[in-house]
């Protein structure tokens, strides 16, 4: 993948907090239409990347281009806007609301009603709203919460509140969507009907994912290519197979013969 047909660019990208090397001279290429993870121990920057590209952190050297554009330049709502969406490593849902209403939370990006026009019950917002409530259920039905919309988010399993954050990044209509640990705290059963969602996501939706997950098994079912990341710096990169046996690789994070 070379950076002038790639749909993410991030190259040379470098952070420091205090006296710490968070990323040094990170290149990553990501295509239109693939899954590419990123993967590495705890502290090698993975979650940094994707502050990076989503506007929350500012680099001390390198370029991050989606599409053509440069998100450097740009607020986390304003990279938003061009088709980025991602979760989180905590999940981050409105606990006091309902799964409804956290997903129409994400839908009110793409919303051009005003304020004023909202008070007034104006015909064009009244359309507008009951559009986004019916894009809202049609998510939750998409990750499988089709018969949790008026639950309360707080009281839904992990599992389950990881689909509802899944479905308010995808009502952001992204082209672009960056998991941030999904797998975490899920069952065997929860991870594999994950697997099965993130490829879905990618063959019917056509979405470019942009994953980091320390769950090897999901990461090498869905990958096409995997980025090995170790104290800021990139390590290896290929395909999965590739990377599982790359020596560097084996002996600093998949597991060396004991």
């Amino acid at each position: 993948m070379t950076p002038s047909s790639a749909l993410l660019d991030v190259a040379g990208l470098s952070i420091r907090f205090g006296g710490l090397a968070a990323l040094s001279d990170v290149d990553l290429a990501v295509g239109a239409g693939e899954i590419f993870a990123l993967i590495g121990p705890n502290g090698a920057g993975k979650t940094t990347v994707f502050n990076i590209v989503t506007g929350l952190y500012r680099p001390l050297a390198g370029r991050v281009r989606f599409d053509g554009h440069d998100l450097l330049a740009r607020a986390p709502h304003a990279v938003a806007r061009l088709g980025v969406a991602r979760t989180f490593q905590n999940t981050e849902v409105f606990r006091g609301l309902s799964a409804l209403d956290n997903v129409l939370i994400g839908e009110h990006p793409r919303l051009r009603g005003s304020v004023i026009a909202a008070a007034l019950g104006l015909p064009k917002v009244r359309q507008e709203e009951a559009w986004a409530r019916a894009r809202a259920h049609t998510l939750l039905a998409r990750v499988g919460l089709a018969e949790a919309a008026e639950r309360d988010a707080a009281g839904l399993p992990l599992g389950l509140q990881k689909r509802l954050e899944l479905a308010r990044a995808l009502a952001l209509a992204p082209r672009l969507l960056l998991l941030d640990e999904p797998a975490g705290g899920l069952n065997p059963t929860e991870t594999q009907e994950l697997m099965q969602l993130i490829r879905s996501l990618r063959d019917v939706d056509q979405l470019t994912i942009l994953l980091v997950e320390h769950n090897m098994e999901l990461v090498m079912g869905v990958s096409d290519r995997v980025a090995v990341l170790q104290h800021g710096r990139k390590l290896a990169e290929g395909t999965p197979a590739e990377v599982s046996r790359d020596p560097a690789v084996v002996e600093a994070y998949l597991g060396g013969d004991e």
